[in-house]
């Protein structure tokens, strides 16, 4: 059985068809009222570049911006510092933010130490 998304006891639907001032009273605080503040540029052209081609695969690098309903059921490249992670926005992400998605850190995981990295290591048998 495929169960449903439901916010706040609003179905997807529901959702979809809201105006930005009602979903933003489904949002948690710190959500709501960076809506509130209103977009910066950067964030409006994003917004107006997915509502021209929903099909296109959008790169930004706001990834302060808050995903509203617009956004969902597109294809992102959010920047991480380093490139751009593709990530499908989906209706579980509603209220949260873009950078959330794209992990700025990685774990390091370091192999054998190699020729002159320490004392012990010059009887490493050489390949």
């Amino acid at each position: 059985m495929v169960q449903k998304f439901m916010m706040k006891g609003k179905s997807w639907e529901e959702i979809e068809k809201m105006k930005i001032e009602d979903f933003m009273k489904m949002l948690p605080p710190r959500s709501r009222r960076a809506l509130k503040r209103g977009m910066t540029e950067q964030e409006k052209i994003l917004l107006a570049n997915i509502r021209i081609d929903r099909k296109k695969f959008h790169k930004t690098h706001c990834r302060e911006m808050v995903i509203i309903p617009e956004m969902v059921g597109i294809k992102m490249g959010i920047h991480n510092g380093k490139e751009f992670v593709a990530v499908d926005i989906k209706p579980e992400m509603l209220g949260h933010r873009l950078g959330e998605y794209a992990m700025t850190r990685h774990k390091v995981e370091h192999s054998a130490p190699g020729f002159g990295a320490t004392k012990s290591s010059k009887f490493v048998p050489l390949k």
